[in-house]
């Protein structure tokens, strides 16, 4: 069992959680990319749904990881979604 796979998984979860949320933000809400947007975000208290929206490529790219045959991986996607959805809970 290589835990190396693991931990590429879970980079890989959090990473395209990134993404998404950033690929969310520029196509509904523009002028909440910058840092002030980042302010603006927390005292509206929507940070949570936007790093739930940004998790659903999560989804993806998990069934696409089983498809290839790399189990540990997709173990770590989920690890990471899990880990994104208790920090979720606490924001």
């Amino acid at each position: 069992m290589k835990k190396a796979d693991l931990f590429i998984g879970f980079f890989i979860g959090i990473v395209a959680t990134l993404l998404g949320t950033l690929v969310f933000l520029q196509i509904k809400m523009p002028k909440l990319v910058s840092i002030d947007g980042f302010s603006t975000i927390r005292e509206q208290g929507i940070m949570g749904k936007l790093i739930t929206l940004g998790a659903v490529i999560n989804l993806l790219l998990f069934f696409i990881l089983l498809k290839i045959n790399k189990d540990l991986m997709a173990r770590g996607i989920v690890l990471a979604t899990i880990i994104l959805a208790i920090i979720t809970i606490f924001l």
